[in-house]
């Protein structure tokens, strides 16, 4: 499928993720644009691929009107949203007060709902396509990210019912679920094990793929392959599907590891 003259909206299109994805799309002649809170980041990438930059939250109402407004005026309208931003919700529940509950909640799910729920209307008239950024933390629990784990638990819900809703409409809605993916966020998880294995960067993901049956993390360029294939007329019959993308991590029997290491 050609992108050519195609308006693909994208959150937390500054780093990680979202920036492949932006560079992506661009590179195959989409219309671009790129979200998110910071300025600075989103005009670092829109000055090597082009696009409009839209600074604001992607989990405010009141800034998508302006966004929606803006992108129909650019580009008469919306093929598809790639729903990137996220990131918050670290620590046990009794570790987590009040306010970085509701931080994980407007990070992670109410990011992609206000996003979904403000570009649906001009989806709707293009028959268009959906993409929310889920996690294997969709799927299950790590330690000590209950807010994350439990937001992005909910974005299944929430693509399922996307789907289901707006399906008859002509609208494809998935999630795709990596695993570790190299990215500025990653790296800074990272920082644990460094500091108490004495380990470098490389050394950590090493270790944090150890058990991966490909023994690595993706590429950003990968995980945005995988959203380029669910928004394009290749996936026209896909919809309310986790596309799981984390190198075969959830598939391992973690009861028989000890025998693995024998």
């Amino acid at each position: 499928m050609s992108f050519h003259q195609k308006t693909v909206v994208i959150t937390g299109a500054g780093t990680g993720i979202g920036e492949a994805c932006a560079r992506r799309f661009a590179r195959e002649g989409a219309n671009v644009v790129l979200i998110g809170r910071r300025r600075e980041p989103l005009e670092r990438v829109a000055a090597d691929i082009g696009g409009l930059v839209l600074a604001g939250d992607a989990a405010s109402a009141a800034d998508w009107h302006g966004f929606v407004e803006r992108i129909v005026a650019e580009f008469g309208g919306i093929d598809a949203l790639v729903a990137c931003a996220g990131g918050m919700g670290f620590g046990s529940a009794t570790d987590t007060d009040d306010a970085a509950w509701q931080a994980s909640l407007q990070a992670n799910l109410n990011s992609a709902f206000v996003s979904a729920r403000a570009c649906l209307p001009e989806l709707v008239k293009r028959r268009g396509a959906i993409v929310l950024m889920a996690s294997i933390a969709s799927l299950a629990a790590g330690p000590g990210v209950c807010g994350y784990t439990t937001t992005k638990h909910a974005l299944i819900g929430l693509t399922r019912s996307l789907a289901r809703d707006y399906g008859p409409a002509g609208v494809r809605v998935n999630a795709v679920c990596p695993g570790w993916v190299r990215t500025p966020m990653a790296d800074a998880e990272m920082q644990p094990l460094m500091e108490h294995y004495g380990d470098d960067l490389d050394a950590a993901y090493r270790r944090v793929t150890a058990d991966v049956p490909l023994r690595r993390a993706a590429s950003a360029d990968e995980i945005a392959s995988v959203c380029r294939f669910l928004v394009s007329d290749e996936a026209s019959i896909i919809t309310g599907a986790t596309l799981v993308a984390d190198g075969g991590s959830t598939i391992v029997d973690v009861p028989t590891l000890a025998f693995e290491h024998l």
